[in-house]
């Protein structure tokens, strides 16, 4: 029985350490749904453009820390791209049309990496050690503590940008209501923007987390993003800390799926849990209903 509950505990501990990821890449669309009501469908391919372009930073010989930081800033290029390009006017013009623009804008970073990168996949060397080590007789590596570090930290570090800056508060206000935050002289356009940027940053740090583990391709992200997305719709589109229990749940489901089921069983929690949500609680767990005046 000792024995069944060590196995129970270290897959529970890894799972929901890797779910940290999907909880990740959630925030990002949270993130833009806040400001815009929309989210990007290409988030997945900025998470492993932002991967690729970290690798040849390394492949360069720079220190980790610039690789990181270069990461960081690379994915915040990309979310304004995306966010110019593909979001703007569908969004001036009050139309859904950003969905198929982010889509294709998705499809065009995967072809864009698959010319320039090849289609194999490749290590992503990190001077943080992958030896396990015993914590209370449950074996975690310091890839996996490095996980939970680097996701609290960036996402502690955008709440504390939205809640104690000027800058957040106008955030918040065009979450609240667009038209009456520009009457009162914010920018709508540029808080948007802001928000596809962060989106940006925050799926660059989630590729640069993953990859060491999972290795950098073309389909890296491919999984993360449905995953991601579950949590996010599972846990509710404007609800950042149900977004981190739903993912810890969701990687800790899966793991113990895969040991207890099978490994062709490990997307099904998530795809569950999806299902269930849109047809039981479509505003999410921990999300509530936004009333719309008419």
């Amino acid at each position: 029985m000792l024995t069944d509950f060590s196995i129970i505990t270290q897959l529970t501990i890894s799972g929901a350490l890797m779910g940290l990821v999907y909880t990740l890449i959630a925030y990002g669309f949270q993130l833009t749904y806040a400001t815009s009501r929309s989210i990007n469908f290409g988030q997945g391919e900025l998470v492993m453009l932002s991967a690729f372009f970290s690798l040849s930073l390394i492949d360069r010989g720079l220190p980790f820390a610039v690789v990181v930081l270069g990461g960081l800033l690379f994915g915040t290029a990309l979310g304004l791209v995306v966010e110019r390009t593909a979001v703007r006017l569908a969004l001036e013009q009050k139309n859904e049309g950003w969905i198929l623009l982010t889509v294709i804008f998705g499809l065009l970073g995967f072809s864009v990496a698959e010319n320039i990168y090849g289609r194999d996949d490749r290590p992503f060397p990190t001077p943080i050690s992958a030896d396990a080590i015993s914590i209370f007789n449950i074996s975690i590596t310091p890839l996996e503590i490095s996980i939970a570090l680097g996701v609290l930290t960036i996402m502690g570090i955008i709440e504390l940008l939205k809640r104690r800056t000027l800058l957040g508060k106008a955030f918040a206000a065009v979450s609240a209501d667009r038209d009456a935050a520009e009457l009162m002289g914010i920018s709508a356009t540029r808080i948007i923007m802001l928000s596809y940027g962060l989106s940006g940053m925050v799926a660059a740090m989630a590729g640069m987390l993953v990859a060491p583990i999972t290795t950098v391709g073309p389909t890296m992200a491919a999984a993360l993003i449905l995953k991601a997305f579950a949590v996010a719709v599972v846990a509710g589109l404007n609800s950042g800390m149900g977004i981190i229990l739903t993912g810890l749940f969701l990687g800790a489901l899966e793991s113990l799926a895969s040991f207890y089921i099978g490994s062709g069983w490990r997307e099904a929690p998530g795809l569950i849990l999806l299902i269930l949500a849109l047809a039981l609680r479509p505003n999410g767990i921990f999300g509530h209903a936004v009333a719309r005046k008419v």
